[in-house]
Parts: C-alpha cells; structure tokens; sequence
C-alpha cells in the first residue's frame, strides 16, 4: 500500500490484563486530522494468534464515553463491548477494534444535544436529524489497514448492524459472515435499541414481544 494514501499509523503496543483475559494493546493514529477533534487515536485489542488466521472474530466498536466511562444506562455500548471482549476470549483468537468516533460519528457535545432532545420524546433517529446531523456519520477507512498490519487475510464481523456491514465491504474487507452481539435491553436503554431494530435494521431481538420490560419499570425509570 502506498504510505501516503494511508489512513493510519502504528504508533504503540503493549500487554494489556483485562477482567476478561490478557490482549495486546496495539495504537494507531490517523494520518489526516479531523476538522473538530484533530488526529484521532484508534486501538486494537488483539487475543490470540491472529497472524493469517482466515474467518478471525472482528469487532468494530465505536468509543462511548458516557457508557464505557461513566455507566450511562442509556445505551447498549458498554454491554456489547463487553460480550465482544468476552466473545473473543472465549473463541480463543480475536480482534476488538475501538475506534475514536462518539456518538455514532457525531461527537461528544452534539451527543449530548441529541440526548437532550431524546429527553423531549425524539428517538434516536429524530433527535441527530433535529440537529441536522446525519443518522451514522461513522467512517471505517482505517479498519482495512488495522486488519493489513496483524496480516489478517478474512473476518467474522461481530455485529447486529447491517450497515456496518455493507460500509466495511465496500472497503474491500472480505466478511465471512457475522457474529451477533446480543444484550438484553434495562428500561433506560429499551427505547434505544427498538429504535435500532426498527429503524436502523439492526439484527436485535423483539424485546416488546419477548423479555422486554414491564411497562411499570418503563414508566417508573
């Protein structure tokens, strides 16, 4: 590959003990900076011998500060980091890559924004659209090249979102298939993921049909 046409850079690695096994954390730094948040850094938490291993486990997380640092009950994004990190563990080889893009893309303070419209009845949907902000502003240019640097020929993309699916094969990432990450909704983030599920097409259960909450527990969050 052409370094100049190159989205990232290596920059760090080292071993890193989790709760969930011990991964080798490896930093890249993007080689364009971004308009509002400069050169972004992004990580990859490698499990495993991955080096050639076709049909590798791969998830693709987007950083969530206010679920992954501050336990926001609003989102499903700690959970599903969480079962990934586990996931991987247990299959005994994997990759999370954790990619800097808050909120869907949009970042921290319009987040925040569509939180506060999302308080006045908006899904999540209608909220960043109330902004006019796009439903997914998230880019995956670096993935290709995170993949190319543990020579990581095919994956087993871990997602419920089909058009993360679509935008990493568009990039010439060869997908083997997919590997749900299926976490069960509490009251605050119920609305949520419907909303993912109904209107994003993500691959979720019907928890109003299943084991959603009571509507008592709903109302009373």
């Amino acid at each position: 590959m052409n370094t100049s046409s190159r989205h990232s850079e290596w920059l760090a690695s080292t071993e890193l003990p989790t709760s969930h096994g011990v991964f080798a954390m490896h930093v890249f730094r993007t080689t364009v900076a971004d308009i509002t948040e400069g050169y972004r850094e992004h990580v990859a938490l490698v499990y495993g011998d991955v080096a050639g291993k076709a049909g590798l486990p791969v998830r693709v997380h987007s950083e969530c500060l206010t679920g992954e640092v501050f336990g926001s009950l609003k989102c499903d994004c700690r959970d599903q980091l969480d079962k990934a990190l586990s996931e991987v563990v247990r299959l005994g080889a994997g990759m999370v890559l954790y990619l800097r893009q808050e909120g869907r893309g949009i970042g921290l303070s319009n987040k925040v924004r569509a939180y506060h419209l999302q308080s006045q009845g908006y899904d999540t949907v209608d909220a960043n659209r109330q902004l006019g902000l796009p439903d997914d502003a998230r880019s995956y240019e670096v993935v290709p090249e995170m993949l190319a640097h543990f020579d990581v020929p095919s994956i087993r993309l871990m997602t419920n979102n089909p058009d993360k699916l679509a935008k990493l094969t568009n990039l010439g990432i060869k997908i083997e298939g997919c590997l749900p990450v299926i976490t069960r909704p509490n009251p605050h983030s119920f609305a949520y993921i419907q909303t993912k599920r109904q209107r994003m097409g993500h691959a979720v259960p019907d928890w109003a049909a299943d084991e959603a909450p009571k509507k008592s527990d709903l109302s009373a969050a």
